[in-house]
């Protein structure tokens, strides 16, 4: 069985209101990105991993990846103008590259979650072993409102009870066969999901949670930057 690993990095990153995308951010002194595909390089269940980024951007980042020692292990596709694109990609690359098989497992993650540790990684590996979809995620400890938008702002509907609710992070991952079936039905039908697990969920497949971690964070702000710098510093050891 193999397992890969796909990272779409397509996005411009407008949230972060710089001059450059917020995947080739330095953290560190690396890029964002870098630090992303590292992490799972180090897996060695990882067979191999596909990032898509831009047209552009593809030269820079195959350059990034040859300077950190593991070409070898990462192929570079064009991405597309959604995340949902870009995946899909990956996943005919993947197919067409590799042979991808029906049961073979693919593991979509954020470029911009650095901090994903390899336990975490193999837990989900584990998980769609068993259930054919899983993705991390952490549990609500804020109280949950629904609200109604007007154009006098919000207005509270209801209070959700947050012990039914977690947080989506990444990787979310899934069986090759179940994806690829979700994703062309999602493409019949002219859906976009807002991540993979809901493309998979509208197709019918139950999706399981394994537990994430606050380090495994989204950079999509720079206050979000600065705090990856911290974990970065003072509780990760790379």
């Amino acid at each position: 069985m193999q397992v890969f690993a796909i990272m779409p990095a397509a996005g411009l990153g407008t949230r972060m209101a710089g001059p450059q995308p917020k995947q080739f951010l330095s953290l560190g002194g690396i890029p964002i990105l870098i630090h992303s595909l590292r992490a799972f390089a180090a897996v060695p269940r990882i067979t191999h991993i596909v990032v898509a980024v831009r047209k552009t951007e593809m030269e820079r980042v195959q350059a990034q990846i040859a300077e950190h020692g593991f070409a070898d292990r990462v192929q570079v596709v064009e991405g597309g103008d959604t995340r949902q694109d870009s995946v899909a990609h990956a996943l005919a690359a993947v197919e067409t590259t590799y042979g991808a098989a029906p049961d073979d497992i693919i593991l979509v993650h954020d470029a911009v979650r650095p901090l994903i540790d390899a336990a975490t990684i193999s837990r989900t590996i584990d998980a769609v072993g068993e259930h054919g979809a899983a993705i991390v995620g952490v549990p609500a400890v804020d109280t949950i409102k629904q609200v109604e938008r007007t154009a006098h702002g919000a207005l509270i509907t209801a209070t959700i009870p947050r012990e039914s609710i977690v947080y989506a992070q990444t990787p979310q991952g899934f069986r090759f066969g179940l994806i690829q079936s979700a994703f062309a039905e999602a493409t019949a039908d002219g859906f976009v999901g807002t991540d993979e697990a809901s493309v998979v969920e509208r197709a019918g497949h139950p999706v399981a949670v394994v537990p994430g971690s606050a380090f495994n964070l989204k950079i999509t702000q720079p206050g979000d930057l600065e705090l990856a710098e911290f974990y970065l510093q003072h509780y990760r050891a790379r």
